[in-house]
């Protein structure tokens, strides 16, 4: 399965969420790569900056024709995940038709849930060629004990996108595995972080199913 992650909006946790997606699935003994196709490369930083080898390898691609290349790049990994760009409309819809899914990460916001036409409007386009395409919001940073992720999952509702049920939290873990090139399930393994990851994963793999 490729699933891509992508977003106009910056900010949102895409690379955060790729990088937890790959490494719960390569903890269950699945051969996964990551693509980073942002021109920032904040997945090839992250790998760059580990001290010990990842559980998966890291490849950047921040090219307008992933979708020509993925596939040579993709053989013999049962999943791949794209860590896609911001505002980079070109690579972005080239992601998106290498994808099987698409997560859009979409924090509690009004900000986000507006920006979140942009890449609805990509999406929609590309359906055209790929009627297959499966996608879905993840709302991603909700604060602990509020209202505002379940506002937002009300907001979103006027998109023809469904909302997965896992949310992802705000949780300091994040940024304390991230400044060493590590995840959530290494650093805090018996963590609300890490339950909420596994969830989400297995989420995602029934509804690409």
């Amino acid at each position: 399965m490729i699933i891509g992650l992508l977003n106009q909006k910056g900010g949102v946790g895409k690379t955060t969420l790729a990088v937890h997606i790959a490494d719960a699935l390569a903890r269950r003994n699945k051969k996964v790569l990551l693509v980073d196709a942002d021109p920032q490369g904040s997945a090839l930083d992250w790998a760059a900056s580990r001290s010990s080898d990842p559980l998966f390898p890291v490849a950047g691609l921040p090219r307008p024709s992933i979708h020509k290349e993925l596939p040579a790049l993709a053989q013999g990994y049962e999943h791949v995940l794209i860590d896609g760009p911001p505002r980079v409309y070109e690579v972005a819809r080239s992601a998106i038709m290498a994808s099987d899914v698409v997560l859009i990460p979409v924090q509690p916001s009004p900000y986000d849930v507006w920006a979140a036409k942009e890449i609805v409007d990509l999406l929609q386009e590309a359906m055209v060629f790929k009627p297959g395409l499966k996608s879905a919001f993840v709302i991603n940073r909700k604060i602990v004990n509020t209202a505002l992720g379940r506002d937002v999952v009300d907001a979103l509702a006027e998109y023809p996108v469904p909302v997965l049920k896992t949310a992802i939290c705000q949780r300091v873990a994040f940024a304390e595995s991230a400044g060493h090139g590590q995840s959530v399930f290494e650093t805090s393994p018996d963590s609300q972080a890490g339950d909420e990851l596994t969830a989400l994963v297995n989420e995602v793999l029934e509804f690409g199913a």
